[in-house]
């Protein structure tokens, strides 16, 4: 049985086409559509509700040593008040979830992990916890809202204080009211554009919804759903746990490179990723030359050989052609290659090129 988040019911007042997704009922998309909602948060301004993501609090003298064990990144350099991206590898070497590290403060970690792998991600690290550290599955307590696109400070100094808004990407305010309601914001999204993630209470997650919805109305901000935000995070080539990542395939296959940091003493994966060696296949961009979409787990061929399949892939509204990664072998991955796509038993001409497909000016 699907949960639902605290904002469930203003989507249903706001017309929102609800779906399953994540063990969640949420707004697929508004009667806007999925292209007008995409176009508002890259011109203007939009906002999702991203309660269902899990969040997880790490405390104790071994915090930071549990953390560093788990995760492949390196937090033992981290000044409170900043976020990390980290992928959280198996023995195996493949990714267990992509993560978000918020450092309170020493001994006090928290970390977002995506909605579908909540409980496992939680098994997970519980598993592997050891010494003086406790660790807190706080993600029903919690609401998020993610306020994206160029005007997103505009909005926000208008029920809050500009001066307390983090300023650098990758930094957050752990106390600051917003509206009068207390919430850690951060400089962080899913989007490719600039913007915050907004948390508070559970209970008092509709009231920000409602007031930032209001607070932006005149500015064009509008709600957005699911579908704008998988097209967004696509089109900035941001990967997708089950997609992108998975149990068996490694951060460097993933393009994840800069967040593992081999020269640490140990984490959980680093010797069969040292095992492993160079990658033998690659996370790619591909933008699509010929008539069509492609989706995900289509096969990529250069003339009659297989080298690859798709990842994810859609038609992106801002840069009005369609797109998708892939996972080829490394000596078929160089930007300008040709290639084509199996789309349901017809080919559709590719071209390998650099990522992302959008950055923000």
């Amino acid at each position: 049985m699907e949960l639902k988040t605290p904002i469930y019911d203003y989507h249903v007042e706001l017309g929102g086409k609800i779906v399953p997704f994540g063990g969640f009922l949420l707004p697929v998309q508004y009667k806007t559509g999925v292209i007008a909602e995409h176009k508002a948060v890259r011109e203007k301004a939009g906002l999702f509700d991203v309660s269902h993501m899990g969040e997880i609090l790490i405390t104790g003298r071994d915090a930071l040593a549990n953390v560093n064990m788990l995760l492949t990144n390196d937090f033992t350099v981290m000044e409170d008040g900043r976020c990390r991206y980290s992928p959280m590898c198996n023995e195996e070497g493949g990714i267990v979830d992509d993560l978000i590290v918020y450092k309170i403060k020493d001994e006090c970690y928290l970390i977002i992990v995506n909605a579908s792998n909540t409980d496992k991600d939680f098994a997970w690290m519980t598993a592997h916890a050891f010494g003086d550290v406790k660790m807190e599955n706080i993600s029903e307590q919690a609401a998020q809202a993610a306020l994206q696109g160029p005007l997103a400070r505009e909005i926000m100094t208008r029920v809050c204080r500009a001066e307390e808004l983090p300023e650098k990407y990758y930094t957050f305010t752990r106390e600051m009211e917003v509206g009068g309601i207390p919430c850690l914001v951060s400089r962080t999204g899913y989007t490719g554009e600039a913007g915050y993630e907004i948390y508070c209470a559970a209970e008092r997650g509709e009231e920000l919804f409602r007031l930032l919805l209001e607070a932006g109305k005149d500015l064009g901000l509008i709600p957005c759903g699911l579908g704008a935000r998988d097209t967004l995070r696509l089109e900035a080539a941001m990967p997708l746990y089950g997609h992108e990542m998975s149990d068996e395939i490694t951060p460097a296959e993933a393009d994840l490179g800069f967040a593992v940091k081999m020269n640490k003493d140990d984490f959980i994966g680093k010797k069969a990723l040292e095992e492993k060696g160079p990658a033998a296949r690659k996370r790619v961009g591909l933008r699509i030359t010929g008539r069509g979409i492609a989706r995900e787990h289509c096969d990529v061929y250069i003339e009659d050989r297989k080298v690859g399949e798709t990842t994810s892939g859609t038609f992106c509204p801002h840069l009005n052609h369609a797109v998708a990664m892939a996972l080829l072998e490394t000596s078929s991955a160089s930007v300008g290659t040709s290639v084509s796509v199996d789309v349901r038993g017809r080919r559709i001409e590719a071209e390998v090129v650099s990522l992302p497909f959008y950055k923000r000016a």
